[in-house]
């Protein structure tokens, strides 16, 4: 009995020297809340690339910057209200899967996972200004 307890001490005491280790005192412990990690290497176009990242982070910051003051939103067609969309889109929708890109890297199709609305398939097509800034975006469900 004498050494089962010493080898449950002793387990006891490398489990918590291995979760403490590269702590320091009092530091926060960071805990990255549900953030899908997805491929974006086959999109081409630099500003896409980073407005869809900052989708899949739900980065809002990242977002809204990339975007003219008086963008265009279309959602299968219907003119909406950017800003809104988007305030309540980032943090609860985001691409699973690119599957097809087009229009030198303007449009993306892909497999989408909305929290209120569920998975379906999507596209998203882009309109950029000359000064490199998204002015338009057309997005809705599609069924290739």
């Amino acid at each position: 009995m004498l050494k089962l307890n010493h080898y449950l001490v002793y387990a006891s005491l490398i489990c918590l020297s291995l979760s403490a280790r590269g702590q320091t005192p009092n530091t926060p412990v960071k805990t990255i809340k549900n953030i899908n990690v997805m491929n974006t290497d086959q999109l081409t176009n630099p500003t896409v690339k980073k407005a869809i990242e900052a989708l899949q982070t739900g980065d809002k910051k990242a977002w809204f910057d990339l975007f003219t003051a008086d963008v265009e939103l279309f959602d299968d067609g219907h003119k909406m209200n950017f800003k809104s969309f988007f305030d309540k889109a980032l943090g609860h929708e985001r691409f699973t899967h690119i599957d097809k890109v087009e229009n030198n890297g303007l449009d993306l199709y892909g497999r989408f996972h909305s929290d209120q609305w569920g998975n379906f398939k999507t596209y998203f097509r882009f309109i950029i200004n000359p000064e490199g800034k998204i002015s338009r975006l057309d997005i809705g469900q599609v069924s290739y």
